[in-house]
């Protein structure tokens, strides 16, 4: 069973996560209702079990509870993958979402590294700080060992620019976790 589950705790904040890449079900609780929705999307369009209860120090701002979010689910995908042997590894999505398109191409290949490229019209989304995404992206590709590259083409809506890539992004690891039937790693090396 391709799953994880991490308990994580600090002084800003305290996360109980469990996931599993060939589906389940969906809990989502940060306290911030946008951060919600996109972690919701996220497990829905990327075909993932996933449950996260996070309890984060919102008095101060939405900064600890999305980027510790990122943390646990980026390591989360590391320890649910094992040694990577037998998946595509690579995968790329494009999301239109009303006026806004999203870009993302990622590699399961061990070597975190963001590209992010994108802007966003609104500051906030309802309790959620627009920049958060670029943070969350970041958070979540290098605890995970993640090649990530996202690109919002266009948009007009900090929502919607922002919802294509979380989108863009399940997709993309759909198709780069989903089983080939190998019994090593896709690389010359031998492992990843």
């Amino acid at each position: 069973m391709r799953s994880s589950e991490i308990n994580r705790k600090t002084k800003e904040t305290d996360i109980r996560l469990r996931l599993d890449l060939d589906g389940g079900d969906i809990s989502v609780d940060t306290g911030i209702g946008f951060f919600d929705h996109m972690l919701v999307s996220f497990a829905v369009h990327g075909g993932f079990g996933l449950s996260i209860k996070v309890e984060g120090d919102l008095e101060v701002d939405c900064h600890h509870t999305i980027e510790d979010s990122g943390i646990v689910l980026g390591k989360a995908f590391s320890e649910a993958l094992g040694d990577r042997s037998g998946i595509a590894r690579f995968g790329s999505f494009y999301v239109p979402m009303d006026e806004a398109l999203a870009f993302c191409a990622l590699d399961i290949s061990g070597r975190p590294f963001l590209v992010f490229d994108a802007s966003f019209p609104e500051e906030r989304i309802g309790g959620y700080d627009s920049c958060m995404t670029e943070e969350f992206m970041r958070a979540f590709s290098y605890n995970s060992g993640i090649t990530l590259h996202m690109k919002s083409l266009y948009g007009k809506n900090s929502h919607h620019i922002t919802e294509a890539m979380y989108k863009a992004l399940s997709h993309a690891l759909r198709e780069a976790v989903s089983v080939t039937g190998s019994d090593k790693p896709l690389s010359s090396k031998g492992v990843l």
